[in-house]
């Protein structure tokens, strides 16, 4: 909105300009550079698992001897997260995007030159989790403050989908790469390609308007990115103040999570989290396994694992549109109840690789969605003050959750339990996130604010 002041100066607020304009070019762009960053993101992530029975082989690894190696690049992911999303806050995410995404470049690029045993191996799959974790919050955070609000859970949902693709698609590209170039390879492309990115993100990613507005001295530059969403919006910089509705909060931005009755929704986010992400790590490791057991044979065994992406990626912008219609509580807790009866059927379809497949796909469509789902209800409930801080610690309590799955995983697998025992626990700890998201949905109003946001034509006549 844009009010005339008395001084003669025009106040126009940022956010409000943003959400009254319709979607334009620009603004895809800086989204598509999100995603481009997390579909490297998303090859680096699993690039540990591509290459493990390879170089099992290779060194002569005993079963499991990989296991602190996994556990050291979802640790550094979680530090990622923790420390360099609350960092953006304070810098501003275009920083840390590209800081990150130098960060797990270089670190995958190495790997195959510093990696000579375990050790060397575990130390730098945990710096390359560093950047990857890191990343991750602070595109989330991006791409929502340059989405209008009527579009915000569509597009930044969608922009989650260049994260699945690279977990997805890397599995094709490294079953084609290693047998002709080795396991090296996997890791020299999964280096090169985010390496390669990088002058492209120095030279085209903005900073958010939101968090320059909100250091409150750069006009000129706010001016610039308001002409490129939309060159109608040429506003004077030496006769125009630039604001945001938001409460401009001081303190520690992890501290603020907290204040200002955050707190219980900070927990019940942390629980959401914290339980898809289990889900999610428990079935894409543990499925081949269970379902090869089970007489499923080994190949369309793990090519179940690659349904189980597809269906997150199929269902990943359908999920965006319903959440932007009808709420994101609502949509996200029919998403997690789904899920669970999903993951439940899954366990009696291990019998059959045509219903494996389906359920696989179903069960992605549910669980790889709700977690975008809920990376979106984080962005939209968090003010612009701490958006990174709070996106980064939902993912990095959450990356607590993917180190749990697996390992009970494999401790109930070691116990013997029944397939559909197994997958009936999984299913049932889904219904503690669908009554998390109920209950957020109870202490916050719907992510549908019913203030009138101002179209194009008054904001430009009021200037």
């Amino acid at each position: 909105m844009t009010i005339a002041g008395g001084t003669g100066r025009a106040t126009v607020d940022v956010a409000s300009l943003i959400d009254g304009h319709k979607l334009g070019l620009w603004q895809i762009w800086v989204i598509f550079l999100c995603a481009a960053a997390l579909f490297s993101d998303g090859y680096d992530t699993a690039a540990m698992g591509y290459v493990a029975p390879s170089l099992s082989g290779l060194w002569d690894l005993k079963p499991g001897a990989l296991g602190p190696v996994f556990g050291a690049g979802l640790g550094g992911l979680m530090v990622g997260a923790l420390v360099l999303g609350p960092f953006a806050d304070w810098v501003g995410r275009r920083r840390m995007i590209i800081l990150a995404t130098a960060v797990f470049g270089i670190c995958t690029l190495i790997t195959p030159v510093v990696a000579t045993d375990l050790d060397s191996l575990f130390w730098i799959r945990f710096a390359t989790g560093l950047g990857l974790g890191g990343l991750t919050p602070n595109a989330v955070s991006l791409s929502s403050e340059y989405a209008p609000a009527r579009l915000r859970s569509t597009l930044v949902m969608s922009m989650f989908v260049g994260f699945i693709s690279g977990s997805a698609l890397g599995g094709a590209i490294a079953g084609n790469l290693i047998p002709v170039f080795g396991w090296q390879s996997v890791f020299y492309l999964g280096g090169a390609v985010p390496l390669l990115l990088l002058p492209v993100l120095l030279l085209s990613l903005p900073e958010s308007i939101q968090v320059l507005t909100m250091r409150g001295n750069d006009g000129p530059r706010i001016a610039v990115l308001l002409r490129r969403i939309n060159p109608a919006f040429a506003f004077d910089p030496a006769a125009t103040t630039f604001m945001t509705h938001e409460v401009h909060a001081k303190g520690m931005p992890i501290a603020l999570l907290f204040r200002d009755g955050r707190a219980r929704v900070t927990l019940l986010l942390w629980v959401m989290f914290f339980i898809n992400l289990l889900e999610i790590y428990f079935i894409a490791n543990w499925l081949p396994t269970i379902a090869s057991s089970a007489g499923i044979p080994q190949q369309q065994a793990v090519f179940a694992t690659g349904v189980l992406f597809a269906g997150g990626i199929f269902a990943t912008p359908i999920l965006g549109i319903l959440i932007d219609k009808f709420g994101a509580h609502r949509v996200l807790a029919a998403t997690y109840a789904l899920g669970g009866v999903c993951i439940a059927t899954m366990g009696h379809a291990v019998t059959s690789s045509t219903t494996l497949m389906v359920m696989a796909f179903c069960t992605g469509a549910c669980i790889m969605t709700a977690q975008n789902g809920a990376n979106a209800l984080a962005a939209i409930y968090y003010p612009t003050i701490m958006r990174s801080s709070g996106v980064g610690w939902a993912n990095g309590v959450g990356r607590i959750g993917s180190v749990v799955g697996p390992v009970l995983g494999g401790i109930v697998i070691g116990l013997h339990w029944s397939t559909p025992s197994i997958f009936l626990t999984a299913a049932g700890l889904t219904l503690l996130a669908t009554v998390a998201v109920l209950l957020v949905g109870r202490l916050v109003r719907d992510d549908h604010p019913d203030h009138h946001v101002p179209s194009v034509d008054e904001i430009t006549a009021q200037a």
